[in-house]
């Protein structure tokens, strides 16, 4: 039977939003080299994949979640679905920026959250899981509770894992690498023999040489 994982995989594979080249890797913005790209903003631009995206989280929040109180977007990637998401939720929105403004009120956290208000955070993608912990170290100190997080896709890196765990917050995704991977081999995007050198740089991307 077919999983939320393994349907969301190939809805990403469908419309070309994960890109894997084990022989020809790509370059983060990180410097790291990397054989396996995700972009999950492609999914915007789809009506249909937008709607199930926004559905899909509201399901992981509420079945989760159920005490939220707002929902708090990252930017810029998760700015559009955590405000599809709040709307479809009747929820407050405010998003957190990766740094303060450099003009006008210097904001960090653009939206009204209330204190102690119990905040679901959305994410698009969890690599490292830095830039994530980071607007939730912003909201906590902001004085608002974050209850957890939902992203569409995590790495499911060593160092992102227990990143989270140190920051005590829980993380619940739509799909992951695994079920990615397992997708793109069911289709013929890869082969079997592709696959050792996509789980030794999941192993630790950040020193992997191919």
């Amino acid at each position: 039977m077919n999983t939320l994982e393994s349907i969301f995989a190939a809805k990403l594979l469908e419309v070309k939003a994960i890109k894997l080249q084990p022989n020809d890797p790509f370059t983060w913005a990180s410097g790291w080299k990397s054989p396996f790209y995700c972009d999950n903003r492609q999914t915007l631009s789809f009506a249909g994949l937008r709607s199930f995206v926004k559905i899909e989280l509201c399901r992981l929040i509420l079945e989760n979640f159920p005490e939220v109180e707002a929902i708090a977007g990252v930017a810029t990637g998760a700015i559009a679905q955590g405000a599809l998401v709040a709307d479809s939720l009747s929820l407050p929105f405010a998003y957190v920026r990766s740094k303060p403004k450099d003009h006008g009120m210097e904001n960090l956290i653009e939206g009204k959250l209330e204190p102690g208000a119990k905040v679901v955070v959305v994410e698009d993608l969890i690599s490292t899981g830095g830039s994530s912990l980071k607007a939730v170290q912003a909201l906590r100190a902001s004085g608002v509770e974050v209850i957890g997080m939902v992203a569409s896709y995590t790495y499911g890196f060593p160092v992102a894992i227990q990143a989270f765990e140190e920051a005590n917050v829980t993380l619940k995704t739509l799909t992951n690498y695994e079920a990615v991977v397992a997708e793109a081999l069911r289709i013929g995007y890869i082969t079997e023999k592709d696959t050792p050198l996509l789980h030794e740089w999941r192993k630790d991307p950040a020193h992997w040489n191919q």
